[in-house]
């Protein structure tokens, strides 16, 4: 994927693919690669796939919160000039599409949420480790799939970095905290366009449970469930939820 990657002005992010634009937001730990078996998939079979690099450990520690994360999305899809994409996000990315679209429904073609954040407190703050030995750090990451292996020692060390890096674990509680703050229940009935909801059926970050209410609240919404898998389904389960988001997008004619 690093092959696609692009730096231009203040934006690095990778692109690829002709169609219609899918625009792909990571979580809080995540990176442009988690999701690089979706960004192969669909921009080889019809859309312009793009994945931009959240700012989560640059902006003023001030303006670290989901409202600027969401604002720096409608920069860059300004930057870019998209007028319209469908959104997918896991985790903190699809509480930033879910903000985005509360104050851009017109720009938001679809939804598409895997493990998002935006209605389980939880989420965001229990689920991430703490600052703590290398072996801490490896079981708790590891624990967020289904199949530990899935939590590569490059992960691993990577997660160790940023909890040991002051700068970084304070912008981390700071999402954290806003996250919790930005409660979108009573604004999901108000977004009607089509929204696939992808989730694993171990999912421990953000349980079942979950998926159901943002099923229940979203009130265009399909729901898919994905077994012997946790938090993060296009990471752990790729060719399934690749299958899934693909027929889906088609019988919507999206």
């Amino acid at each position: 994927m690093t092959d696609y990657l692009k730096i231009e002005d203040k934006f690095t992010y990778a692109e690829a693919g002709e169609g219609p634009t899918i625009i792909v937001l990571h979580g809080l730990m995540g990176t442009l690669s988690n999701f690089e078996d979706t960004f192969n998939h669909f921009s080889k079979n019809g859309y312009n796939v793009v994945i931009p690099e959240l700012p989560l450990y640059s902006l003023p520690l001030l303006k670290t919160n989901v409202k600027n994360l969401a604002n720096f999305l409608q920069e860059f899809m300004e930057y870019k000039k998209i007028d319209n994409a469908i959104l997918l996000g896991n985790s903190l990315g699809g509480h930033i599409a879910l903000y985005f679209t509360k104050h851009y429904q017109e720009r938001v073609t679809a939804l598409v949420l895997t493990g998002s954040s935006g209605l389980y407190e939880k989420a965001m703050g229990d689920s991430f480790p703490k600052r703590g030995s290398y072996e801490y750090i490896e079981e708790k990451t590891k624990s967020v799939f289904y199949d530990p292996a899935v939590g590569t020692k490059e992960m691993v060390d990577d997660i160790f970095k940023i909890v040991n890096d002051r700068s970084s674990v304070i912008r981390t509680l700071a999402i954290a905290k806003s996250a919790i703050r930005h409660n979108m229940a009573n604004d999901l009935p108000e977004m009607n366009m089509p929204a696939c909801i992808i989730w694993g059926k171990q999912d421990a970050v953000t349980p079942p449970e979950v998926a159901h209410d943002f099923h229940k609240l979203l009130p265009n919404s399909d729901l898919f469930w994905i077994d012997k898998c946790g938090h993060a389904a296009m990471m752990e389960r790729p060719e399934e939820f690749n299958s899934i988001l693909h027929n889906w997008l088609k019988d919507r004619n999206l």
